[in-house]
Parts: C-alpha cells; sequence; structure tokens
C-alpha cells in the first residue's frame, strides 16, 4: 500500500511539473494578449522582445541548475553548440511539426465542439495575430533592414517555421514583383493520401500572408494567385504575388 500510494504521488508530483510549464506558456500568452489590446500590437511585439530576452536566461539558468546542462549567457544550453548542423535541423523540424500540429487541434477541438465556420473564423483571427509576430521574430533574428522590400520578405519567408515543414519556390518575374509558391504543404498532403479535398484556407491564407508581408515592408502589396478553394496545378497548392507599387 505504502508503495502505491508513493507512486501515486510521485506521478502527480510530475504531472504537476508538466502542468506547470502549460500555465506558464498559457499566462505568458495572456500577457501578450492584453499588452496588445492596451497599447496595440506593434507595442506588444517590442515588448515581448525586451521581456524574453530578459527572462529566457533566468529561466534556462535556473532549470539548467536543476535538471544538470549548462546554459550560456543569453540561456542557450551549451550541449546543442554540440549537434552537428543536419541534428539542428532535425531539431527545428520537430519544433514545427509540433507549432504545426498544435495548430491542427485546435482547430479541431472548436470544429468538434461547434462547427467548421466558428473553427475558420477563429483560426482566420489567429492567424492575424501570429503572421505579424513571426514576421516581427524573424526579422529581429535575421537583421532584416526597415522597409527591406521584396529581398527581405523572400528572405523572411525562408526562416518561417513552414519553410522548415513545406516545400516552396520564389519566381522574379521582374525586379517590383515577387511570386511564392507552396509546392509541398503538409497539411494538404495529409488530407489527400487520406482521400479527403483540400482544405480551403484561401481566407486564412489572405490574412496570413497580406499581414506577414506587411510587417516586413508596409509598403508591399499582397495578391492571392490561387488558394484552395481554387482550382489549382498538381504542381503546387498555393501561389502569393508580391509587388511594391
Amino acid at each position: 500500500m505504502k508503495e502505491n500510494a508513493a507512486a501515486e504521488h510521485k506521478e502527480k508530483l510530475i504531472l504537476q511539473i508538466v502542468d506547470s510549464l502549460r500555465l506558464t506558456l498559457l499566462h505568458y500568452g495572456l500577457w501578450f494578449k492584453e499588452v496588445e489590446y492596451q497599447l496595440g500590437l506593434h507595442t506588444a511585439m517590442e515588448l515581448d522582445e525586451a521581456t524574453w530576452q530578459t527572462l529566457f536566461p533566468i529561466a534556462m539558468k535556473r532549470m539548467g541548475r536543476v535538471l544538470g546542462f549548462e546554459a550560456d549567457a543569453r540561456g542557450i544550453p551549451k550541449q546543442l553548440f554540440e549537434k552537428s548542423d543536419d541534428e539542428l535541423l532535425e531539431i527545428l523540424s520537430a519544433l514545427s511539426i509540433n507549432w504545426l500540429a498544435a495548430d491542427g487541434v485546435w482547430f479541431q477541438s472548436v470544429e468538434k465542439s461547434f462547427d467548421l465556420d466558428t473553427a475558420k473564423r477563429s483560426n482566420d483571427i489567429c492567424w492575424s495575430r501570429f503572421s505579424p509576430l513571426e514576421a516581427f521574430h524573424i526579422k529581429t533574428l535575421i537583421g532584416l533592414p526597415e522597409r527591406g522590400g521584396l529581398e527581405a520578405l523572400e528572405a523572411a519567408l525562408k526562416h518561417r517555421l513552414y519553410a522548415n515543414i513545406n516545400e516552396h519556390s520564389f519566381e522574379w518575374p521582374d525586379e517590383r514583383t515577387l511570386i511564392y509558391r507552396m509546392i509541398r504543404c503538409r497539411v494538404q498532403d495529409i488530407r489527400n493520401r487520406k482521400g479527403m479535398e483540400d482544405y480551403p484556407c484561401k481566407s486564412g491564407g489572405i490574412i496570413e500572408y497580406s499581414t506577414f508581408a506587411r510587417t516586413i515592408d508596409p509598403a508591399i502589396v499582397t495578391q492571392c494567385v490561387a488558394c484552395p478553394p481554387d482550382p489549382h496545378p498538381a504542381d503546387w497548392f498555393c501561389s502569393w504575388k508580391f509587388t511594391l507599387p
């Protein structure tokens, strides 16, 4: 009996540890959302950057002491620097797939509890926040200039989470026009393998790509060439045209 009680107590502690990580992420997100509401999205993104640069080294140093790993001054575990490029790309791919899985499971949860329209509406609104946030992070991470034009946009698109799990291509019809195509899409590929029709992602895509592009350079104009439910050729799923007037 004592052994069973001890095992149950240990399992509860482990579950509490896991849930504490979840609550931390949720609380951080609630802070971001409230600051956005009070001060605007751009200010929230700037304050998120400052907050994260302060918080992450403190948190990782503390967890390193507890879990037995060493972190550098930025809070990055030193073991990561011992990994090969291929191993790091594998980690990045796994994290990107987890991000996409979280997006998909949220969609399914809302759809099952309510309906498809409610899930699509929630999805589109979510992208209106996440897409500029991702663009801001990439812009900061790789040091893109303000109003960097289409060259900066191409560089940013290559660093998206999508870029780690999907296949895309770029075409330059002229110096003021960039065509982006999603050649292979993990979501649509899975649906097609199951015999399902393409997911109609055009409404979310218009929000996603236009807000992403404007965050990189407000002058960029985004146009959908084709995106499900639009018909498209077999060699790509969606295509977007970016221009500088």
